[in-house]
């Protein structure tokens, strides 16, 4: 599972439709699938088609507007992120995501790549569980 996650950049032209998928994606917090964010923007009664959510996700994407991560599904779905290098804690029931900064994965990481002599070293960290209250919910 990858999260891409760049600096923020200029998007382009904000069209009516590009606007409306920024907005709902800042409403959320939770990682969804293109098919979600079409879905909630027609019930809302927006013109948009589902070509254009994908091409618009991925354009914001590319400008490092939005993280998109791919489900072990192999579904990718999308986030409007703070800027910075984070990782996420995810709610497998309910997808409630937490951003989180680690220190101490920042710090294993550079040695386990100092040790075995890898330079230019990235990585990503997404943490599943089920949050609360879908804990609750289970009983």
């Amino acid at each position: 599972m990858t999260v891409t996650d760049h600096p923020r950049r200029a998007t382009g032209r904000n069209t009516r439709q590009r606007c409306e998928i920024i907005a709902l994606l800042e409403e959320t917090s939770e990682f969804r699938s293109a098919q979600q964010l079409h879905a909630v923007l027609r019930g809302r009664g927006a013109k948009v088609g589902l070509t254009t959510v994908y091409r618009t996700l991925q354009t914001l994407t590319e400008a490092g507007e939005i993280n998109t991560m791919r489900l072990p599904s192999g579904e990718q779905v999308f986030r409007r992120c703070s800027p910075g290098h984070h990782h996420h804690l995810i709610c497998r029931d309910c997808s409630r995501t937490i951003e989180v900064v680690g220190k101490t994965v920042e710090a294993w990481t550079e040695l386990v790549a100092a040790r075995h002599g890898f330079t230019d070293v990235e990585h990503t960290l997404e943490i599943f569980g089920v949050c609360p209250q879908c804990a609750s919910k289970r009983g």
